[in-house]
């Protein structure tokens, strides 16, 4: 059965999971983590992609970039795997794949939805009980997003830059956002996005994408096809 078109829209931000083979770590030192970054970096430049958000786990990664052309975020990843596998296969000498197929990714809707995955991911190291709190954790955006640590990598959303006009303001307004737990409901509509390739957002933005891309932007209906009668 043919694997599914990734839906891209430019423009349009997409949140991005990539996991290690078999779950198994994708990171061993804290220089195997920069040096994902440097990567990351260079191939975001290189490919037309920004930055809005990170997080690198042991053994996935959580990204939120907005492409500037259709293909943008796919060659990002691509390259981004092949140059750090062949760096982590080189430094550890070992052989063989290091990430678990294809990288999970969703479309996300601006309004609403681009700052519920900034908090998804950078809260990703609270839901896994490693820190208390998402400033805890190193290797995250977090710090430069809510505290205005320096962090290359990192280029604000219209949405994030929309909390307020004045930088400190609207980072205090950002730390705001992460002393109430996320809904239930909205975490599983995150994952359930990402994981099947399909879009986050409200009717009308999926209605919208799907008149774009002339194709279904939704999970389809379980179950067999009704009979029908004239």
């Amino acid at each position: 059965m043919p694997r599914r078109a990734r839906l891209a829209v430019p423009g349009i931000a997409w949140h991005i999971i990539q996991r290690g083979n078999n779950r198994s770590p994708c990171f061993y030192s804290d220089d195997d983590h920069r040096k994902y970054l440097r990567i990351l970096d260079e191939q975001a430049r290189t490919h037309g992609c920004v930055v809005h958000a990170y997080v690198l786990m042991t053994n996935h990664v959580h990204l939120l970039v907005t492409p500037e052309r259709s293909n943008s975020a796919g060659l990002m990843m691509k390259h981004l795997g092949q140059r750090y596998v062949q760096y982590i296969n080189r430094t550890y000498r070992r052989t063989g794949t290091l990430w678990e197929g294809r990288f999970r990714s969703c479309l996300a809707q601006k309004e609403g939805y681009v700052l519920a995955c900034y908090r998804y991911i950078e809260l990703n190291p609270v839901r896994a009980n490693i820190v208390g709190h998402p400033e805890g954790y190193p290797w995250s955006s977090f710090r430069a997003n809510a505290q205005g640590a320096k962090d290359v990598l990192i280029t604000p959303h219209v949405e994030y830059t929309a909390l307020n006009r004045h930088p400190n303001d609207r980072r205090r307004a950002y730390r705001t956002l992460f002393r109430a737990h996320m809904e239930p409901t909205l975490i599983d509509e995150i994952r359930t996005a990402t994981n099947g390739n399909y879009v986050l957002g409200n009717d009308r933005f999926k209605e919208d994408v799907a008149r774009v891309l002339k194709r279904r932007v939704t999970p389809g209906k379980s179950g067999r096809p009704r009979r029908t009668t004239d």
